[in-house]
């Protein structure tokens, strides 16, 4: 019951935040609270969160450009025109189409003491694939870009890996991983600035397990193009004993990844049309689309079916808001923003976006909201906290948001 309750309790949260445009309150001293109570129990008693999230994943990988993110398009078009949605349509954007390929090899060659051992590995979101027969080099262990830089004549010719953990002391998940995601994302940049060969990442997290993680990386097109992989957290601390202890280690590393012509995809929109200011729109949003080696169950598909479940549940209770609430799932979050660029990008006469929130941290019991607003809009808006303190959720603070809304600046 508590996994039940963990998920549903946030697409609760956004309901909550919306209920705040519904007007005709009746306590003058803290309004809405009678509406965000019988959200409350209205959603915990008949909520369809995970329904939708079990249609969606079931589809399975949903990386931007492929048959499934197609299918995941269709599938929340038909889902808010079965919940009878206002204005339910997908809007066309150009993706980018990478494909992962069969291969993904990595091992240990001829090491004086355990001879060769294979590692796990994946390649990164974006990366080319290597020569036909893998590259085999020496390894250079680096935790910064300031150290690969202070060791470029060592590093020439070699394959730079990048064994930066995450901070396990860091309360807050996602500090820990931006302390480390630029050499993800960057890695290969500067690795070929100094001449590497290839680059290798340890995996972005904090389990110590031997699966690894991909996500997206980047190049720069004045700078040569090389591969790039990420490693297990198991055999990265594995690599970097042996490392301390023979000095010199070879790896083979073999990837058949390719990118192909872009491919028409689209986001999916759907909305409750507002009886007051429907011009003034407020956006609840998420990303369809997910990496290649899971079913991206909490990343996003948790947010597609909380927003989905968003304005499912104000029309079961016939909660009419004043604003405009429009439901968007996004394409191409995981590598390219290409769906929020065309979102922000487009022409929408007459309207007016007032807020966005966006639900990309996963599935799990939620403790508050972070802001992107000026102090005295900040200011009002923490006014609403008490709305979530019934479900913990009450923490209001200063700086957040997400990648898609941030593309509407």
């Amino acid at each position: 019951m508590k996994k039940t309750f963990c998920i549903s309790v946030y697409f609760l949260v956004y309901l909550l935040l919306c209920s705040v445009l519904l007007s005709q309150a009746r306590d003058t001293t803290r309004p809405y609270t009678e509406a965000a109570n019988q959200i409350i129990s209205t959603g915990l008693a008949s909520g369809k969160a995970f329904q939708f999230l079990s249609e969606l994943t079931a589809i399975g990988p949903r990386l931007s450009g492929s048959p499934q993110a197609a299918q995941a398009v269709e599938w929340a078009r038909k889902k808010m025109e079965e919940l009878g949605f206002d204005r339910v349509r997908p809007e066309p954007v150009m993706v980018p189409h990478w494909v992962r390929g069969p291969i993904e090899e990595a091992s240990i060659i001829n090491s004086p003491s355990i001879g060769n051992k294979r590692l796990k590995v994946c390649a990164l979101g974006g990366t080319i694939a290597t020569p036909e027969d893998g590259i085999t080099a020496e390894v250079v262990e680096v935790k910064t870009f300031e150290e690969l830089q202070a060791r470029k004549e060592e590093a020439k010719g070699k394959i730079i890996f990048f064994n930066r953990p995450l901070d396990r002391a860091k309360v807050n998940v996602f500090e820990a991983y931006g302390g480390a995601a630029n050499q993800r994302g960057q890695g290969a940049i500067e690795a070929a600035k100094v001449g590497g060969v290839a680059a290798v990442v340890r995996s972005m997290t904090t389990r110590l397990d031997d699966v690894p993680h991909t996500g997206a990386m980047r190049y720069d097109d004045r700078i040569p193009k090389i591969p790039a992989a990420a490693i297990s957290t198991v055999g990265a601390n594995f690599l970097s004993e042996l490392l301390a202890k023979e000095k010199i280690v070879k790896v083979r590393l073999k990837l058949t990844c390719q990118t192909l012509p872009d491919v028409e995809s689209a986001n999916v929109l759907g909305e409750l049309r507002g009886r007051e200011r429907p011009e003034e729109v407020v956006i609840v949003g998420a990303h369809l689309d997910s990496w290649d080696k899971g079913q991206g169950a909490h990343d996003d598909g948790a947010g597609c079916a909380q927003v989905i479940e968003v304005l499912r549940l104000l029309k079961e209770l016939q909660l009419r808001p004043k604003r405009t609430i429009r439901a968007v799932l996004f394409m191409n979050e995981e590598n390219g923003l290409r769906g929020a660029r065309a979102y922000a990008e487009k022409d929408r006469p007459g309207e007016r976006h007032v807020f966005a929130l966006e639900s990309d941290a996963g599935g799990f019991t939620p403790q508050g909201f972070g802001f992107s607003a000026d102090s005295a809009t900040f200011q009002r808006i923490a006014g609403w906290a008490y709305l979530f303190s019934s479900i913990e959720a009450d923490r209001f603070q200063k700086g957040g948001g997400g990648a898609d809304i941030g593309e509407l600046g």
